[in-house]
C-alpha cells in the first residue's frame, strides 16, 4: 500500500469543537477515498484555527511540507481541496510548488489530482483559484448580512465589540448597565472643570487612553455611529502567531458607508452636554504643548535616564531654571540625590556619548553583535526568498499592466494595483539590501559611519533626539555622576517624565 500523510484543517477553534463534528467528519472522508485507492495513513496533521489563506505560516503546515520531501511519502488526503488553501493572493500559490517539487500526489475523493502531469497543474491551478474566490464570496456574504443588522440597530458580533457598560441582548436591544452612572459622573466632573484624563479614569476605573475614547463615543447619547471597518483586501490581514486567526487594520468607512442609527431611547446624557465635551477635548488636544508648533523643548534626554542609586526615572523639573530631578526624590521623597541643572549634565552627556559612540571598543562590540547574528540566520536562505519575492511582484506588476491594456480593469484600478505593487517592490529591495550587506559591515566601515558624533555636542537637539530614539540608551545618573551610556533593549517610555515647564514660547 502506498504511504500518505492525511491532512484535516478547521478555520476556527468552534469547528474543532466535539459538538460541530468537523474533524471526524474529513477523518471519515479521508478514510474511505484510502481505502477506494490502497492508501495507508502513516501521519495525520490537524490545524485549527488557521484559515485557507494562511496556512503557510503554520507550523503544522510546514511539518507537512517536510514529510513530503520523504521518498516514503507517496501523496497527500484530504476532504476537499479547499483544506489545503483557500489562495488569497499569489504568493500562497508557492504551496502547489512543493507539491511539483516532492513529486507528491494530492488524493481527494473525486480522486487523484498530480501536479506534475499537464492535466493535474492545470486543474490544481484552477481548484486553487476556485477556492480563494469561495472564500472571497463567503466573506462578501457574511459582510453583507452583517452591515444589514448594524443598519437596522442590532449587534453584528460578539458582546466583546460593545463599549464599556453597555450591553446587548435580543429582547432589549442595547441598554446602558449600572457602571454607566461613573460614566456620566465623569461627563459631569468634565463639564464642572476636571479636564485629568488620569483622574476620570480612576474613578471610571480604566485607562487614561480608554477614558478619552469612552468620552468620545457619542453612544451615551443613544446613537451608534459606525465610522471604520475592517481592510479586506490582502493587504489589511494581520498576520497572527503560527498563522493562527488575528483581526484585520481598521480603515476608516467613505461618508457613504457610515451607520448612524439611535439603539437606546433614554441617552446618558443629552447631545448638548456631549458636543460640549467634544469641543472642551478638541481644544484640550489643539492646546496641548506638545501640539503647538511654536514650543521651544529645551531638554534633550528627557525619556532616556534612569537614577543610578534608587532605579527610578529622571524627570525634568523647572525651579527658576532648568532640572533633572529623580522622580523618587521629586514625587516619592525616598531618593536622596539631588536636582541636577540641565546645562551641566548635558554637558557631560554630550562629551562622553560623543567619545563613547564613536570608540574602536564600542564599534568593535557591535562587529561582534552583528557577526553573532549574520551567523545564527540563515542569510542565504532569506536571500534567495527575498529575491524570488522581488521576482514575483515584478511579474505581477506586468500582469496588472496586461489587465489594463486588454480592457479587463479600468485606470483607477491599475493605478491602486500598481501603488501597493510598487510599496511592497521597495520593500522587498530594501529588505534584500539590508540582508546581503549585515555580512558585509567591518569595524572600519563602522568608525566611518559613526565617526561624526565627535561632534555631538554641537548637534541640535532633533538631531540628537533622532539618535537617541534609535539606539534607546539606558543612560543612568546620580548627583552629576554617569554610571553608564548602556544600549539597553528595553524601549524607555517618555510617559510621565514631564514635570513642571520644559519648554517655553519661542523668541519672536
Amino acid at each position: 500500500m502506498m504511504k500518505v500523510i492525511e491532512l484535516i484543517r478547521v478555520s476556527t477553534e468552534a469547528q474543532a469543537s466535539t459538538e460541530r463534528a468537523s474533524v471526524p467528519a474529513q477523518r471519515a472522508v479521508n478514510r474511505r477515498t484510502c481505502a477506494q485507492y490502497g492508501l495507508e495513513i502513516v501521519k495525520s496533521i490537524e490545524i485549527t484555527d488557521v484559515s485557507g489563506a494562511c496556512v503557510l505560516l503554520a507550523p503544522e503546515m510546514q511539518q507537512l511540507v517536510q514529510a513530503m520531501r520523504s521518498a516514503d511519502i507517496h501523496g497527500v488526503v484530504a476532504r476537499e481541496f479547499s483544506r489545503l488553501m483557500r489562495p488569497e493572493n499569489f504568493e500562497d500559490f508557492a504551496l502547489l510548488q512543493v507539491f511539483v517539487d516532492s513529486k507528491t500526489v494530492l488524493y481527494l475523493p473525486e480522486g487523484p489530482l498530480d501536479l506534475n502531469s499537464k492535466t493535474g497543474r492545470l486543474m490544481g491551478t484552477i481548484r486553487a483559484a476556485i477556492a480563494g474566490m469561495e472564500r472571497t464570496e463567503i466573506l462578501e456574504r457574511i459582510w453583507t448580512a452583517k452591515e444589514e443588522k448594524r443598519r437596522r440597530g442590532d449587534l453584528a458580533q460578539s458582546h466583546i465589540v460593545l463599549p464599556f457598560g453597555v450591553g446587548h441582548d435580543p429582547v432589549r436591544g442595547f441598554y446602558y448597565k449600572p457602571e454607566t452612572e461613573r460614566v456620566r459622573e465623569a461627563f459631569r466632573q468634565f463639564l464642572a472643570g476636571n479636564h485629568s484624563y488620569s483622574q476620570l479614569s480612576k474613578l471610571v476605573g480604566v485607562t487614561p487612553r480608554g477614558m478619552h475614547l469612552i468620552m468620545r463615543n457619542p453612544i451615551w447619547t443613544g446613537w451608534r455611529v459606525i465610522d471604520k471597518k475592517r481592510d479586506t483586501s490582502s493587504a489589511g490581514r494581520y498576520a497572527g502567531i503560527n498563522g493562527r486567526q488575528a483581526d484585520r487594520r481598521k480603515i476608516a468607512r467613505a461618508p457613504e458607508e457610515v451607520i448612524r442609527v439611535k439603539v437606546i431611547a433614554e441617552p446618558l446624557i443629552t447631545e448638548e452636554e456631549f458636543q460640549v465635551v467634544q469641543r472642551i477635548m478638541d481644544l484640550k488636544q489643539a492646546k496641548h504643548w506638545r501640539t503647538q508648533a511654536d514650543i521651544e523643548h529645551r531638554f534633550t534626554y528627557n525619556g532616556f535616564l534612569t537614577c543610578s542609586a534608587c532605579g527610578e526615572p529622571v524627570h525634568t523639573a523647572y525651579a527658576r531654571r532648568d532640572y533633572y530631578a529623580c522622580r523618587g526624590r521629586k514625587t516619592r521623597h525616598r531618593c536622596t540625590t539631588k536636582y541636577m541643572g540641565r546645562e551641566k549634565l548635558e554637558s557631560r552627556l554630550d562629551s562622553l556619548f560623543g567619545a563613547y559612540l564613536a570608540s574602536p571598543p564600542f564599534l568593535q562590540r557591535c562587529v561582534g553583535e552583528l557577526k553573532r547574528r549574520h551567523d545564527q540566520d540563515d542569510t542565504v536562505a532569506h536571500v534567495q526568498r527575498l529575491t524570488a519575492l522581488a521576482a514575483s511582484l515584478r511579474e505581477k506588476r506586468t500582469r496588472v499592466v496586461d489587465a489594463f491594456f486588454e480592457g479587463i480593469i479600468h485606470r483607477e484600478e491599475r493605478d491602486s494595483r500598481l501603488a501597493a505593487i510598487d510599496r511592497d517592490i521597495l520593500a522587498a529591495q530594501e529588505a534584500l539590501r539590508r540582508g546581503s550587506a549585515s555580512g558585509l559591515i567591518d569595524l572600519n566601515a563602522l568608525v566611518r559611519a559613526f565617526a561624526p558624533l565627535i561632534e555631538w555636542e554641537y548637534w541640535s537637539r532633533e538631531q540628537k533626539r533622532s539618535v537617541l530614539a534609535t539606539i534607546v540608551p539606558n543612560i543612568r545618573v546620580a548627583d552629576y555622576q554617569i554610571e553608564a551610556l548602556g544600549l539597553s533593549p528595553t524601549v524607555f517610555s517618555n510617559e510621565n517624565t514631564h514635570g513642571d515647564r520644559d519648554s517655553w514660547l519661542r523668541r519672536a
